[in-house]
């Protein structure tokens, strides 16, 4: 996919100061009108959250399940992605995750089991739960 098909326009890219990233690749994001932000000089700190979901990328999906192959790894990290901004909680926002798909409501009490509908996501390596009317 190339950045002109994304759904959401990317404002900028955040990238830290490393020498194989060149003058060229910046051009790259630059022609396409997104400006880049370097991290600062020897601040190990000023890129956490990326930092936090490339570490968690690894930890919760790809080393639990075979890939085999380019393809196939691109599916398994392009469903990791969408369930991380909109289903994956995180303690930051609250619990939420940034992009919900619907309006959570507050904590709900004693719920009835036969109202919860599980969606399998990764070939059933990830379960998601969510109320039904």
């Amino acid at each position: 996919m190339t950045i002109a098909q994304r759904a959401q326009s990317v404002k900028f890219l955040i990238r830290d100061r490393d020498t194989k990233l060149t003058a060229s690749f910046d051009q790259v994001f630059r022609s396409e009108g997104i400006r880049i932000i370097r991290t600062p000089i020897r601040a190990p700190r000023a890129n956490a959250f990326a930092e936090r979901f490339v570490g968690t990328v690894p930890r919760e999906c790809l080393d639990r399940v075979l890939i085999f192959g380019r393809h196939h790894l691109d599916a398994v990290v392009h469903e990791y992605v969408e369930h991380y901004n909109t289903h994956r909680p995180h303690r930051s926002l609250g619990q939420l995750p940034p992009q919900p798909k619907a309006v959570v409501s507050a904590a709900v009490q004693n719920v009835d089991p036969s109202r919860l509908k599980r969606t399998e996501r990764i070939g059933g390596l990830i379960h998601e739960y969510r109320l039904v009317a």
